[in-house]
């Protein structure tokens, strides 16, 4: 148990911080995405990783997804106030647990030659990792799955040549027919 503190009184107790991913879908239109991390630092809240894009091209809807660490309050909090933003259309929070799929997409460039190469290469397979460009002196590999294995990778990659990462952070997505989503108060 971690005590959370909070510019909120009554969200000064002790209960247990977890990683949740909060999905938001807003208006894609200039000026939400910082109405929306305003939000989160304004009330000290942690943003790990963000995810923006436009899902719906003719109604102009954007999904942003965004990994954050807090107590079931805390979260419960920070859906309230998405809600009340006029440009938020629907929020959901998603526990990382196996009732939902998360992935990340990472882009990693290796600066590798000779046997290096061929390591490098067998990472690559015994990952499943894509080689996007490869030259005499250097590789481009894509992973597209769970944070850890990417982590592993790029843990593995580190003393064989890794000049760059580039992540989105998660996204998910709740499994089966459920729709995990929030709706200005009401779950749908």
């Amino acid at each position: 148990m971690i005590k959370h503190l909070s510019a909120y009184p009554e969200l000064n107790i002790k209960e247990k911080s977890e990683r949740h991913i909060m999905v938001v879908w807003v208006d894609n239109e200039a000026g939400v995405l910082a109405r929306i991390a305003g939000l989160f630092s304004g009330r000290g809240y942690n943003i790990e990783s963000l995810a923006v894009a436009q899902v719906d091209d003719e109604k102009h809807i954007s999904r942003i997804t965004i990994a954050t660490n807090g107590t079931k309050s805390v979260i419960h909090q920070i859906k309230a106030q998405l809600l009340k933003l006029v440009p938020v259309h629907k929020v959901a929070s998603y526990e990382v647990n196996n009732k939902s799929i998360f992935r990340e997409l990472a882009l990693l460039k290796v600066l590798v030659t000779g046997d290096k190469l061929k390591k490098v290469k067998k990472l690559c397979n015994s990952f499943k990792a894509k080689i996007l460009d490869q030259t005499k002196n250097s590789m481009i590999i894509e992973l597209n799955s769970y944070q850890e294995d990417i982590d592993k990778l790029i843990k593995s990659l580190k003393p064989l040549g890794l000049a760059s990462t580039s992540r989105t952070g998660p996204l998910a997505m709740v499994k089966g027919a459920e729709l995990k989503e929030m709706n200005k108060g009401k779950v749908i």
